[in-house]
């Protein structure tokens, strides 16, 4: 069954080595964002999904911000969703977001974790879990530990792992502590970040 379920959440994307990219920041997030969102092409075929800690009496407005810097189709998640190819999902203020196991996402308010929510760690687990080697990981900017556990579970799963690195990164706790869990494959500029997952993505499986 769990085989059918993965198989299904597959399906609806092309035959490429990744389907899911999930950012996680903090603060000085915003900026590292707009640079790798803005370096990605209109036809970049995996989904990205996005979580930033921010204040949870305002409502974000990411979703309208990054649609201004690229040329994929942008929007706020929203609960029941499936995940589609070339697609920005963008957090809601003070809920989790995650993926299941059907490729649907779901906004919870289930407890904080690390202090926060919505959580890096419950986005990267519920991606690594159910895309498995199909998945990668980007922590940028932040204070904080949050990502760091996320991490540890992509890779547990098969999924890429990556870090802003210390001299772009505004604040580099979230990075550093993703780092080192030694579970990052990567340390790289938003630049950088940006090109290796156009190379990562934009590659076809040989069938």
């Amino acid at each position: 069954m769990a085989l059918q379920q993965r198989h299904r959440i597959l399906s609806h994307f092309p035959n490429i080595a990744y389907n899911i990219v999930a950012i996680g920041a903090s603060a000085g997030g915003q900026k590292p964002i707009i640079q790798i969102l803005s370096a990605i092409p209109a036809d970049f075929p995996a989904a990205i999904i996005i979580v930033q800690h921010m204040n949870p009496v305002y409502p974000s407005r990411l979703a309208h911000i990054l649609s201004r810097h690229t040329a994929l189709r942008v929007e706020q998640a929203k609960s029941g969703e499936i995940v589609r190819p070339g697609t920005i999902y963008t957090y809601v203020p003070n809920q989790h977001l995650v993926v299941g196991a059907n490729g649907q996402l779901s906004l919870l308010e289930s407890p904080k974790m690390n202090f926060v929510r919505p959580s890096v760690d419950k986005l990267f687990m519920s991606v690594g879990l159910n895309y498995r080697m199909r998945a990668i990981a980007v922590v940028l900017s932040g204070f904080g530990r949050d990502g760091a556990l996320g991490v540890m579970a992509i890779k547990k799963y098969g999924g890429m792992t990556i870090a802003q690195d210390e001299s772009t990164s505004e604040y580099f706790d979230m990075p550093k502590a993703a780092i080192d869990t030694g579970k990052v494959d990567f340390v790289l500029t938003p630049e950088a970040i940006a090109k290796s997952l156009c190379s990562l993505v934009m590659t076809e499986l040989v069938a």
